[in-house]
């Protein structure tokens, strides 16, 4: 007699795998994305049904990959394997994205677009508010990024002094800020666009100029600076 595969789930799990060999994730729904990912942490078990109801729970995928650990386990089948497993794909997206802005050098930021090109990936799995100081040379050309706080200690941390201090010893002549707007909209607050206009008299004194303020929500950002919030 015919051995049966003791899997029973195996041929659904093959076919998801083929797929995806096939044509990467392009016509997945955002629950066969993470049925396909749950496969690599529950085996023998049809997680048909973890998958739906995670996107139940958090709304879609997104949502789960920003979800806390401990939200995604409280999710019925759900152990700490799978919620690591889920919580490492945007953390390893994120290192993705910075290994290939890090191999491809020092980079010239002259325009708000490439600006903004190079900041995003910085904020990719950011959910709470993180702030950056961006030195830069001459050319633009990046000399070095620095964390400089988020949330309520950006108010404390990014203060006029400390960033002049960081400016003049990484001998910047013009310096670019950025921070993020978790679940929020691209535009800058009035506590932003006091500290900005703060600390670029400050900059000033020192002949070093604040060129921009990017405000970032997901893969969209808005500059200070062409939104007319520095003048």
């Amino acid at each position: 007699m015919e051995n049966k595969d003791k899997n029973p789930h195996a041929g659904h799990r093959q076919r998801l795998r083929g797929r995806f060999l096939a044509s990467g994730l392009e016509g997945f729904s955002d629950h066969e994305v993470l049925e396909l990912l749950l496969c690599y942490a529950i085996p023998r078990r049809d997680v048909n049904d973890m998958a739906h109801a995670l996107i139940d729970r958090f709304g879609s995928l997104a949502g789960v990959l920003d979800a806390p650990v401990s939200d995604i386990m409280s999710v019925e089948g759900i152990g700490e394997q799978a919620a690591v497993l889920i919580k490492l794909i945007p953390q390893m997206t994120r290192k993705y994205q910075l290994s290939g802005i890090k191999g491809s050098g020092k980079p010239i930021l002259d325009t708000v677009d490439k600006a903004g090109e190079f900041i995003i990936p910085h904020f990719q799995s950011m959910t709470e508010e993180v702030a950056y100081m961006l030195c830069l040379d001459k050319r633009c050309r990046l000399i070095c990024i620095l964390t400089i706080g988020g949330g309520d200690e950006f108010k404390a941390v990014a203060s006029a002094r400390n960033l002049v201090e960081l400016a003049v010893s990484h001998k910047a002549d013009s310096v670019l800020l950025a921070h993020n707007h978790p679940g929020g909209v691209p535009m800058p607050s009035v506590e932003d666009v006091a500290a900005t206009r703060r600390i670029r008299e400050a900059l000033g004194a020192v002949g070093v100029a604040l060129t921009d303020h990017l405000i970032v929500v997901g893969n969209e950002f808005a500059s200070m600076n062409e939104c007319g919030y520095m003048d």
